[in-house]
């Protein structure tokens, strides 16, 4: 499922595109403690956080994750989401706290075996 199959399936809105219409979500990641992301998130992972700063995308892009999902409603600030946009990282808003918006993912992931 890509980023972008997994917003419009569950509500979430599309705030940066990214490659989330072509790349594939492979697991999930949750924390919002940004050192144990970057060593802890792999590649494909859609990683969800209520981290809604500059730095949070600078993870993803260590992580080289398939997406950023910022939960609980959470927006990111003006540097966060244009930084988003130049290096191309799908971001995600869900309204959902980390746990029931990954257990979403979850399910679909497993359906998809």
């Amino acid at each position: 499922m890509t980023p972008v199959e997994f917003a419009n399936r569950y509500g979430l809105e599309v705030l940066s595109t990214g490659e989330g219409e072509t790349r594939q979500i492979k697991g999930i990641y949750c924390c919002d403690l940004l050192s144990l992301v970057m060593g802890r998130a792999k590649e494909d992972d859609a990683f969800f956080t209520v981290m809604a700063n500059v730095n949070a995308i600078a993870v993803g892009v260590l992580a080289d994750v398939a997406c950023v999902v910022l939960c609980e409603g959470i927006r990111p600030d003006d540097l966060a989401l244009q930084r988003a946009q130049e290096q191309d990282v799908t971001l995600l808003l869900s309204k959902k706290d980390s746990f029931q918006t990954a257990l979403d993912l979850w399910k679909e992931l497993q359906a998809q075996g």
